[in-house]
């Protein structure tokens, strides 16, 4: 399935003259219940989030969760990403920098934009300067997130790329269920709402079958409606530019 997803973004992207990063997990380490979905074994999820990156030549990203799984995943990715939930741990953000890979680390639901500047620095003192900034949502109540547009323009002055992570903005984490909701119906509202606020690039999970995905079917996009919608989204920009 990664092989279909990203053969289709690829067309796509190349006819619209649009950077692309594959992003896949090679194990699901944040999850509500004991039988949620993990992975596939580890070795053969890197190796094939690799093998994806060769076929296409296109940068590869995936997340680590600890010290020891930055030199593992290096091997593999051109991008090693920090999940939010552990964007202030030191010893992953330095063990990552080390890698000398570019690091891409996830605002907390829990930290304002401004406290994001620490752990910008963790990398940077640790002589890595490739690194940017996530915004995916800061928690709202109990089971929602929302963005504070502000906080883009914030963390682009600690001179770093930011980044609108579109779908998982809109997660509907902690539901009774033990299974994470999503509100994909404002996927392009939220979208067209970072171009328009001056964002450096969008995360977006895609799919032929959200359903049918393993994690997060709930906010993903219908990869048939990608095109559609980076279309729309390069006109807005363009208006900007005008």
């Amino acid at each position: 399935m990664g092989f279909e997803i990203a053969e289709a973004i690829v067309k796509i992207t190349t006819r619209l003259n649009i950077p692309y990063i594959f992003k896949a997990s090679y194990k699901k380490a944040n999850r509500s219940r004991a039988d949620s979905f993990t992975g596939i074994g580890d070795a053969l999820a890197l190796s094939l989030i690799s093998e994806i990156g060769k076929e296409y030549s296109i940068p590869v990203v995936t997340d680590i969760h600890s010290h020891e799984e930055a030199f593992i995943a290096a091997q593999y990715v051109d991008v090693l990403q920090i999940p939010a939930f552990l964007c202030r741990q030191t010893d992953l953000l330095v063990a990552a920098a080390n890698t000398g890979k570019a690091i891409n680390i996830k605002k907390g639901q829990f930290l304002s934009p401004q406290a994001m500047e620490f752990a910008i620095d963790k990398v940077r003192s640790s002589g890595n300067q490739n690194v940017m900034v996530t915004e995916r949502g800061s928690t709202f109540g109990y089971g929602d997130l929302i963005v504070d547009f502000r906080g883009i323009p914030i963390m682009q002055n600690f001179g770093v790329p930011v980044i609108l992570d579109v779908t998982h903005s809109l997660q509907q984490p902690n539901q009774a269920s033990g299974i994470t909701g999503g509100m994909p119906h404002l996927i392009e509202s939220l979208a067209k709402a970072g171009v328009a606020t001056g964002v450096d690039g969008l995360f977006i999970e895609t799919h032929p079958d959200p359903k049918t995905a393993k994690s997060d079917g709930a906010n993903m996009l219908l990869l048939d409606n990608l095109e559609h919608l980076l279309e729309k989204l390069i006109r807005v920009r363009e208006a900007l530019r005008e």
